[in-house]
């Protein structure tokens, strides 16, 4: 009897967002390998619910996205270890940190395959100078390690195939795919929330880190002249970052402490989708974000900037609004034109819908990706 090839996927955090969902989804839907996840700080749902899938999982203690040169000896000095004791077939590396030094320590380890899953280049955050040119460097040095490189959308892979010895075999487009969602309905969704939504009210949602990427500034500063002398009009941001206190801070400087609210990390955060009456996604970096595609499904109106994939998801004004990124004025005028049409809100969600559906199968990318293996 043939044993199965060992893959081991390593993510940085695990925590829950788009590229952990992409590791959770993988790794339970394989069939053919022998598979384990090994991922580092924060340690939160992904790990919680790969445990409860019966997937083997392996904590990487000194693993952080924040880079300290004393912790990433301690990290290399992990994987080596993790690589020689588990002796994978196949390592799957996902987000810029942890797929900088997998592939440097796959290699020397002798792993035979490497793939790297690129969730959006980091050089595209607002960095200084040298910094940029340091992590394109680095995320160069990568895609020359790893047999293979994902990108998520098109215009990720535009931005790096003519960098030196990159040749068209080392990089994968792989959409994204999404499986079926259990959706409340409005009442009951909004009913989660309890006296933050009235019935008559109109609600901005967004499912989002708390984090300086996501641009929720942007996104609450556009709200608050949307929302003046409108007492119907609620924003509830699902999630938890870092960014916690100072955008508290925002809150309360500009009064909306009963109308912007912060309602933390929700479990299975997607099937409260229908409490919103628009989604917005203010993100200054993106790859391609998968709660798009979640918002897609629950037949949301959306307002998004045009950054990284986002335009391959949304078309301007057939299945969402594109706006700048960084113009909370931007925010303001697309939010005043959907709020105050409902069939307009309706009709943007439809096209969103079909297109998800027709173009980012969750069996599609299954397929793909194991084709790689």
């Amino acid at each position: 009897m043939t044993s199965k090839k060992k893959i081991l996927y390593i993510i940085t955090k695990a925590n829950w967002g788009g590229a952990q969902k992409y590791v959770f989804d993988l790794a339970t839907k394989l069939k053919d390998l022998e598979v384990t996840v090994a991922y580092g700080k924060l340690f939160g749902e992904l790990n919680k619910k790969l445990k409860q899938a019966n997937i083997r999982t392996i904590e990487i203690n000194n693993l952080e996205r924040d880079v300290n040169i004393f912790n990433e000896f301690k990290v290399i000095k992990s994987l080596w270890k993790i690589f020689r004791e588990e002796k994978p077939d196949i390592i799957h590396l996902n987000s810029s940190k942890i797929g900088g030094l997998g592939a440097l320590v796959g290699r020397l380890a002798g792993i035979k395959k490497i793939i790297f899953t690129a969730h959006g280049w980091a050089f595209n955050e607002s960095r200084p100078f040298w910094q940029t040119w340091l992590i394109k460097f680095l995320s160069w040095l990568t895609i020359i390690l790893a047999n293979q490189t994902i990108v998520l959308s098109r215009k990720e892979h535009s931005q790096v195939i003519h960098w030196p010895f990159i040749t068209k075999n080392k990089l994968q487009l792989i959409y994204s795919g999404i499986k079926p969602i259990y959706f409340l309905n409005r009442d009951e969704a909004q009913e989660y929330f309890g006296d933050k939504i009235k019935n008559k009210d109109l609600v901005v949602g967004t499912i989002s880190e708390l984090h300086k990427n996501k641009g929720l500034k942007y996104a609450i500063k556009g709200f608050r002249e949307v929302c003046k002398n409108n007492n119907n009009l609620k924003f509830i941001i699902i999630g938890e970052g870092e960014d916690r206190k100072y955008l508290e801070k925002k809150i309360k400087k500009y009064g909306l402490e009963n109308k912007v609210f912060l309602a933390g990390h929700i479990e299975d955060a997607n099937k409260y989708l229908k409490a919103f009456d628009v989604f917005l996604l203010s993100s200054i970096k993106e790859g391609l974000p998968f709660v798009l595609l979640e918002a897609g499904l629950a037949k949301l109106p959306v307002i998004a900037t045009e950054v990284g994939g986002i335009p391959e998801i949304i078309e301007n004004k057939m299945s969402g609004i594109l706006i700048e990124k960084k113009e909370d004025d931007a925010v303001e005028t697309a939010l005043r034109e959907l709020l105050k049409n409902e069939e307009k809100r309706g009709k943007l969600g439809e096209n969103l819908y079909t297109k998800v559906k027709e173009n980012f199968s969750f069996e599609k990318m299954l397929g793909e990706t194991e084709r790689l293996y």
